[in-house]
């Protein structure tokens, strides 16, 4: 049974670190958010995973949250708003996509250099994962800074707050759940402010395009 549970916690963890290093990788914004509510499911499962061995009942609703937010929920919502977007692509990021992947490599052994104090004070199964949610962090920040694309943007702020929720789920067996909750609905909140911004955007763009074609038949 413990067994099973570290091959589940190992998969799932890693799971969310991989498809952070994935959104970096790929330019197109639709995929990137594919990949974002592929990791918002590895989370939920993280926090199941634990709930289950703990028998933490909270945690197990937590869970549930998570897979239904970030899983389902803010991912169709953004893939909504890129939609909108007529360049849904990271045609010029900041760093192109062969030194972002270096980067994320340093980033991941910065992660395991700089958590080894804090694995090695409560060593466990789960706290030695800690470095791929420190890793998730700092992969989330690096892009956030170095994509161009609105929606990018925001899928590299969910890619911190996942990696700052996979910590707390390692480190102390998930947060509560009014505090899940609230995070969650800050991200949406964000989300659903782009989606209405895209959305007013493309609503210009269109009155333009007639304004100006009216000026040309003039």
């Amino acid at each position: 049974m413990n067994t099973a549970y570290v091959s589940a916690l190992d998969v799932t963890a890693g799971l969310v670190l991989f498809a952070a290093v994935m959104t970096l990788w790929r330019r197109g914004v639709r995929t990137i958010v594919s990949i974002l509510g592929v990791q918002g499911l590895s989370l939920s499962a993280v926090a199941l995973v634990l709930a289950i061995h703990e028998h933490d009942t909270a945690l197990l609703v937590t869970g549930g949250l998570v897979l239904v937010l970030k899983g389902i929920v803010i991912p169709g919502l953004l893939l909504r708003a890129s939609r909108l977007d007529p360049k849904s692509r990271e045609t010029r990021p900041l760093v192109n996509v062969p030194a972002s992947l270096v980067a994320a490599a340093v980033l991941i052994v910065l992660s395991y250099v700089v958590s080894a104090r804090i694995t090695s004070l409560a060593p466990s199964d789960a706290t030695r994962l800690v470095p791929l949610g420190m890793a998730t962090i700092l992969v989330g920040y690096f892009m956030l800074v170095t994509r161009r694309r609105a929606v990018s943007k925001i899928v590299g702020l969910i890619l911190v707050d996942n990696g700052i929720g996979l910590v707390a789920y390692l480190l102390t067996s998930g947060v509560p759940f009014i505090v899940e909750l609230g995070s969650s609905i800050d991200v949406l909140l964000v989300v659903v402010v782009l989606q209405f911004l895209m959305v007013s955007m493309g609503r210009h763009s269109d009155v333009d395009v007639l304004t100006e074609r009216r000026e040309l038949r003039d």
